[in-house]
């Protein structure tokens, strides 16, 4: 079954919603419980996973130092397990949210159906990214500056191509909304 076909099956808000509830509770879960709990070992600093601008190999070195073998042990056993779980949620339910909306507005064809597939992408990346943290974690303190460079990429990567997601979502729901409003004060 090709995704185009696949996407336009998961017809179903309730299934929409409850894929969004799901990957929003595990987020929630990451920014209430295991993202401070590493925080609080980095005297100030922000973890890799929230650096949306990226990182280099000194600001890396500064930051598992200040954590420590606690927070890194943190960062490893807490933070990354259930940022692992993260992405596949996060590439799977905002790909059908943003196809569910496009076809409510008769739109889900062309390149606007192609966009459905930037939160895999962002998905991706971020598993690339979790993927390096892991390396970084584990080689501590022997870091190797490729290694900083190539988790460093998919950090950037993960964060333009969910801002672009992010934008674009918006705008189809901003443009929905207004349908929507449109309709309702014209047959009224």
């Amino acid at each position: 079954m090709d995704i185009k076909n696949y996407l336009l099956k998961k017809r179903s808000g309730k299934t929409v919603l409850r894929l969004f509830l799901a990957t929003n509770f595990v987020y929630i879960m990451m920014l209430a419980v295991t993202i401070p709990k590493v925080a609080s070992y980095a005297d100030g600093l922000k973890i890799l996973d929230m650096m949306p601008t990226g990182y280099d190999l000194v600001y890396v070195k500064q930051l598992f130092d200040a954590l420590g073998t606690e927070g890194r042990n943190s960062y490893l056993f807490c933070q990354l397990p259930l940022d692992m779980i993260y992405p596949f949620l996060f590439g799977l339910n905002y790909c059908l949210l943003l196809a569910y909306f496009l076809r409510k507005l008769n739109k889900f064809q062309g390149l606007l159906m192609y966009c459905c597939w930037l939160p895999v992408f962002a998905a991706i990346a971020d598993y690339a990214e979790n993927i390096g943290i892991l390396n970084l974690l584990l080689t501590y303190p022997h870091i190797s500056k490729t290694a900083v460079i190539t988790t460093n990429m998919f950090t950037l990567l993960k964060s333009a191509s969910s801002t672009i997601y992010f934008i674009l979502l918006m705008t189809v729901l901003i443009w929905w909304g207004l349908r929507i409003l449109f309709y309702r004060t014209r047959f009224r």
